[in-house]
């Protein structure tokens, strides 16, 4: 796999990765102002699970890049 490839997959990792994480821990606020959404979430903090999405996210990729490398898997044959 070459360089932009890796790019390429790891970034679209990463997307799918973020929509499985973006859910965890979210709690909505009690008290809702006029203009929010109920649901809407009371801490989102996003930093951290940017965070965790890529951390997650690497690590699909290096299992996947093992995978590539030493060809446990291949479609090619």
């Amino acid at each position: 796999m070459n360089f932009l490839t890796s790019l390429a997959v790891y970034f679209v990792i990463w997307w799918i990765s973020l929509f499985i994480v973006l859910p965890w821990g979210n709690r909505p606020d009690e008290t809702v102002i006029l203009g929010n959404e109920k649901s809407a979430p009371a801490k989102p903090r996003i930093i951290i699970k940017f965070l965790i999405t890529t951390v997650l996210a690497g690590f699909i990729w290096f299992c996947l890049w093992l995978i590539i490398y030493f060809k446990i898997f291949s479609i090619t044959e």
